[in-house]
């Protein structure tokens, strides 16, 4: 008996404000990725499940940032946003939303701590949802609190199945036609995350390095190509923060028992490795850097084979 094909279809639906893309399969329902876009945010689903809102509008967080970020089981792998007081720390709370791409310093403002805004400006590739792959890239403006343009900055964002849950791949590209611009020195700077409670180093949580150096205080300071944060369970749910090799400058890690870590290629003298550094990009150049960030679970989780997939794809 000859067996039937099945049928691969792209749907768009619009629920609750919601414009849903997502491929269905016949007989089997929505499967891989798909996006619910709304005013001042997008709703990532895999197979009709949850993954992560990026939210690009946000009048107290003046930055574009992921939170609620879940894995394939289910569990919440960073921290609640806005944290829940009976559950998490609630300190950082428009600083740590989940995961994100901020400088305490360019040009004298500081975008960590919600001064300068990083305004968004549109899409410039709108959200492609597929069956292992969900990409799309936006523009942004870096203002001063006096609302003064520094520079522009371009984001390709792409998350990808993996066997062992969600890689994050952020690709940001920032260049100014007026003037020059400089990244300054500080801790806060670079690709951040901030775990679910249960997997702080003060809860069951353990942070590891490329180099195999182990916990916060070890780590704090210290260069690497990627740092994971996990728990020391059986089910071993974590992040791993991934920077590329073909950043401007390898990253020192400011990371902190209480769930926080960062991959930060700037501050220098700030985490203790040299001379104070002032990074200046000359107008009318771009300067490109590429995070990752590795959600996963599961015994069989290996951070540096799935480094080198981030390092072939951020090339």
């Amino acid at each position: 008996m000859k067996k039937s094909s099945l049928l691969s279809v792209v749907m768009m639906i619009v629920f609750g404000g919601f414009v849903f893309l997502f491929q269905e399969v016949a007989g089997q329902g929505p499967m891989g990725f798909s996006v619910g876009l709304k005013k001042d945010r997008l709703e990532i689903l895999f197979a009709t499940k949850k993954v992560a809102d990026f939210v690009f509008a946000d009048p107290k967080i003046l930055r574009p940032y992921f939170s609620n970020l879940l894995l394939p089981s289910g569990f919440k792998v960073t921290r609640n946003h806005p944290p829940i007081a009976a559950t998490d720390a609630i300190d950082h709370d428009t600083m740590h939303p989940g995961i994100w791409l901020a400088f305490g310093d360019i040009s004298g403002t500081d975008f960590w701590r919600n001064k300068g805004r990083i305004e968004h400006l549109k899409f410039v590739e709108e959200p492609k949802a597929g069956m292992d792959l969900i990409v799309f890239a936006t523009e942004s403006r870096l203002l001063t609190e006096a609302g003064k343009e520094i520079c522009k900055m371009r984001n390709n964002i792409q998350m990808r199945a993996r066997p062992s849950g969600y890689l994050l791949v952020w690709d940001a590209t920032l260049k100014s036609d007026d003037a020059d611009f400089s990244f300054g020195d500080q801790e806060e700077m670079g690709f951040g995350a901030r775990v679910a409670t249960a997997l702080t180093e003060k809860a069951s949580g353990v942070i590891t390095s490329s180099v195999g150096l182990k916990s916060a205080k070890t780590t704090w300071g210290r260069g690497a190509s990627w740092c994971d944060y996990s728990s020391t369970k059986e089910s071993k749910e974590g992040i791993t923060l991934m920077a590329s090799p073909l950043n401007f400058r390898e990253s020192w890690w400011h990371n902190r028992d209480y769930g926080v870590f960062v991959a930060n290629p700037f501050g220098r003298s700030a985490m203790k490795q040299g001379a104070k550094s002032l990074h200046t990009v000359k107008k009318g150049e771009s300067f490109r850097i590429v995070f990752g960030a590795m959600l996963h679970e599961g015994e069989g989780y290996d951070a540096a084979k799935e480094f080198q997939y981030f390092s072939e794809l951020a090339k």
